[in-house]
């Protein structure tokens, strides 16, 4: 093993500046609204020079890479997508060329989560170079996630025929094993009302009112919800709110609520439907509806995958072969001995573990809490680092 990891070291160190340098340019490549195309047509380039055995864009639009011919499937999954910069006067900087910092580069998609495709990229390429791939088939996909957790990998698995038996994904974990989180249920509620004159209200039926007190129990029921010790509690929020009336002038006939319901173990998306209905006063109930969503949206190929947007919760045991590798990687690389977390938010694992029951993982640089934010960065040191554990763990995969 000593050898080996002075090996690694050795292999990655050399890999730094380029390393780096393609990180830099996939983070300057705007990504949103799941266009992925030419960011992915970056890393395919990357893929190509680095030796894989294929490079091929899918047809959904994720990017794949595949190095190695063993019976056992191993797949790296990064989202390349990015949310969008919003008020761009927030922006101190360049949010695409970022800034660096005390050794950390701030920039969108920095952190969330294009900084564990260099490392994906290169540790597959230097595992294969080191024997530590001999036995799998590994994948590299980078796909889109931030609409719709899992679509681009479901349609991975049914359209390309490709079923992976162990997953890692490289959503930030602070350098830590992850091996689970909540779940989630995006649901619309309906109320339909009569409309009329604003100046003659009292005839007109206001379905905005007629919502508020299903709002107020969404609001008063979310500190009562479900918990799990490891899991956590299951959380509700309206995120939004919308009605529709024949003019300003006119009491709205119609009002929607988009839900977001975190869930946890042993919930399910009946129960959850159920508990929103109760809230529905029952004098107005016939004028209700709650509906389950689903994602039909084109990919950048046109291709369009519908997804029930229902994301289960997951998580693997601490004592799962899956986590101990994970841990042990850990250990071995740096010497830390630590218990595996969990992400407060999703990722693709609601469908890797929670819908298609392949064992997974998470492993990333940087810290989940600043997804999303202006202030989003990931330690460069970590994005280098993280090389060695996806180049390692396949080995530490063997010995579990």
């Amino acid at each position: 093993m000593s050898n080996l990891l002075d090996q690694l070291n050795k292999r990655v160190a050399e890999s730094r500046e380029d390393l780096l340098n393609f990180f830099f340019d996939i983070v300057a490549i705007p990504s949103m609204d799941s266009d992925i195309e030419a960011v992915g047509k970056r890393i395919g380039e990357e893929m190509t020079r680095l030796g894989f055995d294929k490079v091929y864009v899918d047809r959904y639009g994720s990017i794949v890479g595949q190095i190695g011919s063993g019976p056992t499937i191993l797949l790296y999954d990064s989202h390349i997508d990015t949310v969008g910069i919003g008020d761009p006067t927030q922006w101190p900087w360049d949010p695409f060329k970022g800034k660096i910092e005390d050794g950390k580069f701030y920039a969108r998609g920095a952190l969330d989560e294009k900084g564990s495709t260099p490392g994906m990229v290169y540790g597959l390429a230097i595992a294969k170079e080191l024997g530590l791939l001999d036995g799998y088939t590994a994948y590299y996909l980078g796909n889109i996630e931030e609409w719709c957790d899992g679509i681009g990998c479901q349609a991975f698995v049914e359209w390309e025929g490709v079923t992976p038996d162990f997953v890692v994904i490289g959503e930030p974990t602070k350098m830590n094993v992850y091996r689970g989180h909540k779940g989630r249920l995006e649901l619309e509620v309906v109320c339909k009302g009569v409309s009329a004159h604003a100046a003659s209200n009292y005839m007109g039926d206001n379905a905005v009112y007629k919502m508020l007190p299903v709002i107020a129990g969404i609001r008063d029921c979310d500190a009562t919800l479900p918990t799990n010790d490891f899991l956590g509690q299951g959380r509700i929020t309206v995120t939004r709110i919308s009605s529709v009336s024949p003019s300003d002038n006119a009491v709205p006939d119609e009002c929607r609520i988009f839900i977001d319901r975190r869930v946890t173990f042993g919930e399910t998306p009946e129960s959850v439907i159920a508990a929103i209905e109760k809230l529905i006063p029952e004098e107005t109930r016939h004028d209700f509806t709650i509906n389950r969503l689903v994602y039909n949206e084109p990919s950048h190929t046109g291709a369009v995958f519908v997804y029930d947007k229902y994301f289960p919760a997951w998580a693997l045991d601490e004592s799962d072969p899956f986590v101990v590798a994970g841990k042990e990687t850990i250990k071995a690389l740096w010497g830390r001995d630590v218990n595996a977390g969990k992400w407060d938010f999703s990722t693709n694992g609601n469908y890797w573990r929670g819908k298609a029951g392949i064992p997974s993982i998470g492993f990333g640089p940087g810290d989940e809490i600043y997804a999303h934010a202006v202030e989003e960065h990931v330690p460069l040191e970590d994005v280098v680092e993280a090389t060695k554990f996806y180049a390692l763990l396949p080995a530490m995969l063997k010995q579990s």
